[in-house]
């Protein structure tokens, strides 16, 4: 009776199956100069590791994020799309609780878009929100004094009337930002998006509405469509930004103000 067959040790482990390397994007996009939220400088080497690190099969992205810095956005989601197309790896995104305005920004970066029936998907649009107060100190008796060098310099401050050619200098930057976000959008999505609908207006749909409408490609989850797609052997390697010990714990003023940040913009979506 002849032994049975060895298989090698390496043979054995060059056959273990497809391997998807998972982009962990979770929190506010820049929104904090704390280093609380995400942003192209601490995601680029996170990125170029899962596009370049063992050979993937496709790169998945989580997403989970409310949106924040349009900038930062672009960054990560140009870097995404540039290393994409460099290594000719496939994208998928799974919209977790939120991928609204810039976390949808980067959602976009993938070639398909999966979402779960109760994720909110959308907020095509920009925002700059402040607060007015030059009533509330005028009854204090409290007197504002400021001194520029530039006419320009002291535009929307909120300790003193809002004037209209602030206003309108304000929409002058925040439509071609708006019209860059669309650009985005329409680029990458094509034509799943319906003809004659505007989808640009800052509103923001459930799941299954937002495949109806061509945002997502379908309902899905991260672990079952990669399978289903590159087979039950699908091995998953996940990447996510590293926090420090305090930030962790939230043992730091810091880690603090970011949770009281990142909450208060998931609240927008029914979500935090």
């Amino acid at each position: 009776m002849s032994a049975p067959m060895r298989i090698p040790f390496l043979t054995r482990f060059l056959n273990r199956g497809p391997r998807v390397s998972v982009i962990r994007l979770q929190g506010a996009i820049g929104m904090s100069g704390r280093g609380g939220g995400l942003n192209d400088a601490a995601l680029a080497p996170l990125i170029e590791r899962a596009f370049k690190r063992g050979k993937p099969s496709a790169v998945a992205l989580t997403i989970n994020s409310p949106g924040g810095s349009p900038v930062q956005s672009s960054l990560i989601a140009a870097r995404i799309r540039r290393l994409a197309q460099e290594t000719d790896i496939p994208v998928y995104a799974f919209v977790e609780d939120v991928a609204a305005s810039g976390g949808y920004w980067l959602a976009c970066a993938a070639d398909e878009i999966w979402a779960d029936d109760s994720s909110a998907l959308g907020s095509i649009g920009v925002i700059s929100a402040g607060f007015g107060f030059h009533d509330l100190i005028g009854r204090w008796g409290i007197e504002r004094r400021v001194h520029t060098a530039g006419q320009s310099k002291s535009t929307l401050d909120p300790f003193r009337p809002e004037k209209p050619e602030d206003v309108a200098r304000l929409h002058n930057v925040l439509e071609p930002i708006h019209g860059a976000f669309k650009d985005h959008v329409t680029a990458r999505r094509g034509d799943r998006l319906p003809k004659g609908r505007d989808l640009f207006t800052g509103e923001f749909w459930a799941g299954r509405e937002a495949v109806e409408l061509g945002l997502a490609d379908g309902i899905g989850h991260l672990v079952p469509k990669m399978k289903e797609i590159f087979g039950d052997k699908t091995r998953f390697m996940v990447h996510s930004p590293r926090r420090s010990l305090f930030r962790r714990l939230g043992l730091s003023a810091d880690a603090v103000l970011d949770a009281a940040d990142e909450r208060a913009a998931f609240a927008r979506f029914g979500a935090g």
